[in-house]
């Protein structure tokens, strides 16, 4: 998780899970809540002192720059009690060794409480915080096993956060209903006033494993279907071309929007700060509970496994083959569609997780969502072309909305 702020870095590193799977909730949309199969027999799921200190020594050992970054994630990683988290700083002041440390914590803010917000403000976490939009958007996917909604419950962990002035971020889902309401779901934000918001669309197939999970793999390939909460592409499109019309008349360099922060990284021909639309990726793989490392979050499967921390030294699961192969696939096998594309630049064929879908010839391994993405290239292209030229010539992107209410006259000298 990167703040939208900084568009053009990206940090490189292991995200942890520090109780596995686990959450209270039972999401709809959920990719991860099945993980827990992958280990079926284990008991709690939970990460070891003894583990958390191989990790935290190991993980700062390897670094070559003077800045790290801890990403906590889940399931939920608030069913660890602050006490471990605690610990895992103690252990990072121990191992520092001149560096400069930083954590992010991802969460659905359902038990945040004034201790966990004092802790977080105390120790400069940055929280990335789970919210679809407004209640009945919500509700109607994020609710506890028992079916009761969870909104209400986060507006209140806003508050409190807010009140002990922690730096947050939402991360909000666009699946199939969220995508019809663009502007009642991007207003949302605004009016709760939160300035940092990364929008992840929703692409799930079905596909039943002998394990008991039922969400596809990658390589699933066509025996996989869709589920009906994936966002559409044309949805999706038509998502970012409404949101994009309303933000780049009225909000840029006030609301960051990762997605669009990332596509002028990409016009600009700089790194985004989401891997989704970089040239690579298999720079931030993800550790479970036990120590297991996978490529990334959302390539946990056994195809994906690169090993394990306890028995393999982290400086060689990051520089595995499977893991720079895994990486370099992203570029390399990009369909002749992808590698002809004018917007190439801005999307490098979007995530590989995504990339089931056949092009127009007839060459799998197409991203699914490759139409909606298209759409909102071209749609944005004139106002990304005016960002792009502002910058170099260092004046602010945000003079875009002067541009426009002026007619969109030529800016280019002469």
């Amino acid at each position: 998780m990167t703040k939208t702020a900084t568009p053009f870095s990206r940090p490189v590193y292991l995200m942890a899970k520090p109780a596995g799977a686990a959450c209270n909730l039972a999401c709809t949309y959920c990719y991860y809540l099945e993980k827990k199969h992958l280990y079926a027999g284990a008991g709690k799921q939970l990460m070891s002192d003894e583990l958390l200190e191989t990790f935290i020594r190991d993980y700062i050992a390897l670094q070559t720059t003077p800045n790290v970054l801890f990403t906590w994630h889940g399931g939920e990683p608030t069913l660890r009690p602050i006490k471990f988290y605690e610990r895992a700083l103690e252990l990072q002041r121990k191992n520092a060794a001149g560096r400069h440390i930083d954590n992010a914590f991802q969460t659905n803010g359902t038990l945040i409480n004034e201790e966990w917000a004092r802790f977080f403000k105390k120790n400069n976490f940055l929280v990335g915080l789970s919210i679809d939009g407004p209640q009945d958007l919500h509700d109607d996917f994020r609710r506890a096993p028992s079916g009761k909604g969870s909104w209400a419950r986060v507006m209140q962990t806003i508050l409190t956060l807010n009140r002990h002035s922690v730096e947050w971020n939402a991360m909000a889902v666009v699946n199939n209903r969220t995508a019809e309401q663009p502007l009642d779901f991007y207003h949302f934000f605004k009016e709760i006033g939160c300035h940092y918001i990364q929008f992840t669309p929703v692409v799930e197939r079905f596909y039943r494993h002998p394990d008991g999970r039922l969400l596809a793999a990658p390589t699933d390939g066509a025996v996989a279907t869709m589920t009906p909460f994936s966002v559409t592409p044309e949805a999706w499109g038509h998502f970012l071309c409404e949101v994009f019309d309303e933000w780049v008349r009225h909000d840029v360099g006030d609301y960051f929007i990762q997605l669009f922060d990332s596509t002028l990284a990409g016009w600009m021909g700089m790194t985004p700060s989401v891997c989704t639309l970089a040239e690579t990726c298999g720079h931030a793989p993800v550790m479970e509970w036990n120590g297991d490392v996978y490529a990334c979050d959302h390539f946990v499967f056994p195809e994906f496994y690169l090993g394990n921390i306890r028995t393999t030294p982290r400086k060689e699961l990051v520089q595995r083959p499977e893991l720079l192969a895994f990486g370099r696939d992203k570029r390399d096998r990009l369909t002749a569609q992808c590698r002809n594309c004018d917007y190439l630049m801005a999307c490098h064929g979007e995530c590989p997780r995504n990339r089931f879908a056949t092009s127009q010839d007839g060459e799998n391994g197409h991203n699914y969502l490759c139409d909606g993405y298209h759409r909102f290239f071209s749609h944005s292209a004139p106002y990304m072309d005016f960002m792009k030229y502002m910058l170099q010539h260092n004046e602010a992107p945000a003079k875009v909305m002067e541009w426009i209410a002026d007619g969109m006259p030529d800016y280019r000298k002469r």
